[in-house]
C-alpha cells in the first residue's frame, strides 16, 4: 500500500481553504490547513510535508516570507503559490525564491491537482535516482561508488568534488541544479570563494563529457546548471 503524500496548505480565506483541502484529500492527498503565515512556519517545521500550496496575501507572515522560511528548513520543499496578484514582478519573484508554479486566483482546482502530481512524480523520480549506483547519458555512464567515469575516449576516475557535481547534476538530468544547492551540499558553504571553485569543477566536468558532443552541461544565468542530453525534453 502506498503511502500518501502530504501536503501543507496556507491559506487565510478559510471557507476557500477548507473546500481545497477537502478536494485535494477526496483525491487521496494528506492535507494539513493552516489560516496565516506564522502558523504555516510552525506546522512545517515540525511535521515532514512533500509539498507545500501557500497563498500569497496573508496576515501575519506574507506567503513569500513563509516559503523563504521554509526553504532555509529544507531547501528541496517544492512550493506552489496562489495568489490574486497578477504583476510580473511578482510572480518573478516568486520564481526566484525558488517556485515550482505560481497559480493566479481563480482557478481550476483540476488543474492545481494535476500540478501538484506533476511535481510529487518528478520528486518520486529524484529520490529513486539518489539512490542509484550508475548513470547513463547518451554513451557516457558514470559509477558513484568508484566514480568512474566511462566515456568513448576512456575511463577517468574523478575526484570526491567532480563526482558529487556530476551525481547531482545526473540526479536533477533535464531540470536546473541552483549553485546554492550545489555548494551547501558540496561545499557546506555558498559565497563567493566556494561559487569559484565550483566554476572550476563544472569546466573539468565539461572536459571529460566533451567526449559525446550530445551530453552538455549549461548555465543558466543567476541560478545554476542544468545536465542535458540532444532530443531529450527538459524541465
Amino acid at each position: 500500500m502506498n503511502m500518501k503524500s502530504n501536503i501543507l496548505l496556507v491559506e487565510d480565506e478559510a471557507g476557500f481553504g477548507t473546500l481545497l483541502r477537502d478536494f485535494l484529500k477526496m483525491h487521496d492527498l494528506e492535507v494539513t490547513l493552516c489560516t496565516d503565515g506564522e502558523e504555516g512556519l510552525e506546522t512545517f517545521s515540525r511535521s515532514a510535508f512533500d509539498l507545500c500550496v501557500l497563498d500569497v496575501m496573508m496576515p501575519k507572515k506574507d506567503g513569500f516570507s513563509l516559503a523563504q522560511d521554509i526553504k532555509k528548513i529544507n531547501e528541496n520543499t517544492p512550493i506552489i503559490f496562489l495568489t490574486a496578484k497578477t504583476l510580473r514582478e511578482d510572480v518573478l519573484k516568486g520564481y526566484q525564491i525558488g517556485a515550482d508554479d505560481y497559480i493566479t486566483k481563480p482557478f481550476d482546482s483540476e488543474i492545481l491537482l494535476h500540478k501538484i502530481n506533476a511535481i510529487l512524480k518528478r520528486n518520486q523520480s529524484s529520490k529513486l535516482k539518489e539512490k542509484q549506483n550508475s548513470f547513463t547519458v547518451g554513451t557516457i555512464t558514470y559509477y558513484t561508488q568508484t566514480r568512474d567515469l566511462k566515456t568513448p575516449e576512456g575511463t577517468f576516475k574523478l575526484s570526491p568534488k567532480e563526482g558529487e557535481l556530476l551525481r547531482l547534476l545526473l540526479v536533477n538530468e533535464g531540470k536546473v541544479l541552483s549553485r546554492s544547492r550545489a555548494l551547501k551540499t558540496i561545499w557546506k558553504e555558498d559565497n563567493y570563494f566556494t561559487g569559484r571553485s565550483m566554476d572550476v569543477y563544472i569546466t573539468k566536468l565539461r572536459k571529460f563529457i566533451a567526449a559525446d558532443p550530445n551530453v552538455e552541461i549549461q548555465n543558466i544565468h543567476s541560478e545554476g546548471f542544468i545536465l542535458t542530453v540532444k532530443d531529450q525534453p527538459v524541465v
